[in-house]
Formats: C-alpha cells, sequence, structure tokens
C-alpha cells in the first residue's frame, strides 16, 4: 500500500496574493527590460559626447530634470524622497556608463604594526568580512539604518516604536533593556522583561534586534532574545564581557570608547575574533574631547582609517555624538560619503516622553527621512 500526500485546495486568499504577485513580477521584468534600453542609449550618448568633446555632466541639465522628476513623483502620490533615490540611482548608473573606465582598483595592503590585531586587520587575499542580521547585510554592499529608542519603557512604547521603524524600512532595531548611566539615580532599564517586550515587537515585524549586554553572565541569556549583541563605549575593553559575548556566536556591535585610540579599538576587537567569532561590526559613536557644543566628538576619519586597516564592516552612531536630534540627519550623511555601511540612530515615539536622551532621540518624521534618503544606497567596497 503506497501513501499519498494530498496537497489542500488553494484558498481563495492565496490565489488572490499569487496573481497580484504575478503582476509585480511582470512589472519588475518590465523595469528590467527598461534599464537595459537606458543603459544602452546611455553608453550611446557617452561615445556621442566623446567624439564631439562634450562634458558627461551638464548641471542645469540635471537639476531641471531632478525636479521634472520630483514634479511628477508628487502628482503620482510617490513622494519626494523615491524620486530624488531614482534619479540618482538612475544619474550614477548613465555615468557608469558614459565613462566606463571607471576608476582604478585600490590594492589591499598590510597595515603597519597591526601585529596586535592580526585577525581583525586588513591582509591581501583577505575579503571583506559581510555580517548577516536577520534580513540585513553589514559590509554587504547596501547601507543599512539601524533605529530605535535609547531604551525599552513600557510595552506600549516599543510597539508603537516597532510600527514606526518598520514602517520606515528598518530592518534592525535597537533598543536597551540594560542600561548603564552616568549616574546611578537614571533610568536603568527594565531588563530582561524589556527585552522580551523588544524581541517580541521587533521579531513579530520581521526584524532582527540589537540590544547592549553589560554584565559576562547575562550574555548567553540575551543572546537567546537578540540577534545581535552591543558592547558599549564603556565596556569596550572589558575583557571577560568581550569573551562571553563572543562565545554565544552572535553577530556583536563593538563601540569605540570615549577616550579609545583606533589601534585599540582594533585590539579589543581582537579579543572578539580570537575567542572565535568572526561576526564583529566596529561602531564609532564619538569621542571625548575638550568641545562643549556636541555631546561628544564623531570622528568620522576614523571611519576612513580603519576601511584602510580592518577587514570588519564599521558603522557609525551620530545620536551619542551629537545629542540633538536636529544633527543627526546631516551626521548620517557624512557617514555614508566616509564609507560607513550603517548607521545606528534613536527614534522614540513620543520623544517628549523619553525616559533618557530625549534631547537626540528622532521623531517618526525624521527617521523616515533619513531612511528615504540613504537606505539601501550602494557603500564603498
Amino acid at each position: 500500500m503506497t501513501t499519498q500526500t494530498i496537497t489542500p485546495p488553494a484558498t481563495d486568499d492565496a490565489l488572490v496574493f499569487g496573481a497580484l504577485r504575478a503582476g509585480i513580477d511582470d512589472i519588475d521584468a518590465d523595469l528590467l527590460g527598461l534599464l537595459a534600453r537606458r543603459a544602452a542609449l546611455a553608453r550611446d550618448i557617452g561615445l556621442a559626447k566623446r567624439a564631439a568633446g562634450k562634458p558627461v555632466f551638464d548641471a542645469n541639465r540635471e537639476n531641471a530634470k531632478a525636479q521634472q522628476l520630483r514634479q511628477q513623483a508628487r502628482k503620482l502620490g510617490l513622494g519626494d524622497g523615491l524620486a530624488r533615490q531614482l534619479m540618482g540611482l538612475l544619474t550614477r548608473g548613465s555615468f557608469a556608463q558614459q565613462m566606463p573606465q571607471g576608476p582604478a582598483e585600490t590594492v589591499a595592503t598590510t597595515p603597519p604594526d597591526s601585529e596586535s590585531f592580526r585577525l581583525a586587520r586588513l591582509e591581501p587575499g583577505r575579503g571583506p568580512t559581510v555580517v548577516t542580521v536577520g534580513e540585513a547585510q553589514l559590509g554587504g554592499g547596501l547601507f543599512e539604518v539601524i533605529a530605535g529608542p535609547c531604551a525599552v519603557e513600557t510595552q506600549q512604547q516599543i510597539e508603537q516604536a516597532a510600527d514606526h521603524a518598520r514602517a520606515c524600512g528598518v530592518r534592525i532595531m535597537r533598543g536597551g533593556a540594560f542600561k548603564p548611566r552616568t549616574s546611578p539615580y537614571e533610568f536603568q532599564g527594565l531588563g530582561l522583561q524589556g527585552l522580551q517586550w523588544l524581541a517580541d515587537a521587533a521579531h513579530a515585524r520581521g526584524m532582527a534586534i540589537v540590544t547592549e549586554v553589560t554584565d559576562p553572565a547575562d550574555a548567553a541569556t540575551v543572546a537567546q532574545h537578540a540577534d545581535m549583541l552591543q558592547v558599549g563605549a564603556r565596556n569596550m575593553q572589558n575583557v571577560p564581557l568581550l569573551r562571553a559575548c563572543a562565545q554565544t556566536g552572535r553577530p556583536v556591535m563593538l563601540k569605540r570608547g570615549a577616550s579609545a585610540t583606533i589601534r585599540e579599538w582594533l585590539c579589543a576587537a581582537e579579543y572578539l575574533l580570537l575567542a572565535g567569532n568572526p561576526k564583529v561590526v566596529l561602531c564609532e559613536r564619538g569621542i571625548r574631547t575638550f568641545e562643549r557644543e556636541t555631546r561628544n566628538t564623531l570622528d568620522l576619519s576614523s571611519v576612513v582609517a580603519l576601511r584602510g586597516m580592518t577587514h570588519l564592516p564599521v558603522m557609525v552612531d551620530p545620536s551619542h555624538a551629537a545629542g540633538r536630534h536636529e544633527w543627526i540627519m546631516p551626521l548620517c550623511r557624512a557617514a555614508h560619503a566616509c564609507g560607513a555601511q550603517a548607521v545606528i540612530v534613536e527614534m522614540h515615539p513620543c520623544r517628549d516622553q523619553a525616559l533618557c536622551d530625549k534631547r537626540q532621540a528622532l521623531s517618526p518624521g525624521q527617521l523616515m527621512q533619513i531612511t528615504e534618503e540613504l537606505q539601501q544606497l550602494p557603500t564603498r567596497r
């Protein structure tokens, strides 16, 4: 006697969604065909321009075209953000076709005096590390915006924050359950209860989470809920904590200490790698200087330096550097321009009611502006 597997009949919902998705697939195929035709025309334009001795870029024409595209997008109800991203992609693609020679590749060399971070250092033949966290690939070639509140405060607050983050296209949500604060009288977080709320809210909406670990004894427990562990600036050189986080096997975000040099930072990352965990991401969050107008001094030169010293992905935390929400957007742009592969920012659904760091928390609308402009843009390999 043979056993047959009986497939239940497709439901009406399955048929409807299947038809809708098939329609989207057809449109995507048409778009690819149109892009291929556009690329061919761009190559022909490039040849004609070179033959006529004309420059590739015409600023007035490109600005007028961008304005026209934004107007058309508004009429279609798509918004300026999508038009701006589309224009940027099309313009870069056209220039690439018109100037096929491209820039010369930089040959990777081993940094001098780098024996103290030999696993983290850049070497010829060692490719860039890509760290996968949920749907996101840090170092994979696309810019990521990680966002969420400084701290988990209530279940309702974290649910609202998760709704806003997902609506903005965020794929990794941040949130603090254990909060090492400067003053012992400030809000210290809700511990494991807050972590459970954060994980439930984010995972239910298809997002991964990153949260800070402050005690080596908590690393394994936190790793059961979190997709990525954060070692904060205060703990950058806490070797027992580094080893405990590494041994969980979870990706680890290592923030730079407030007074740490780049090499000290890389040596801290070496502890994680030496413990057998290759999934390490470096996060620049500002250093302590004499400046008082900003919370910390954001050292974007470290991003440039690290891209020539290590194969590990590099990201930036502009929130803790600036300390003011109105400065976050330009610092995110600067981070992308310097070669960072992601930013991590604070967003609160009702920032005036935030229990910590309300001055630097973005509103949901500000986060949407950042993600519309930067999320998923190409990054420098």
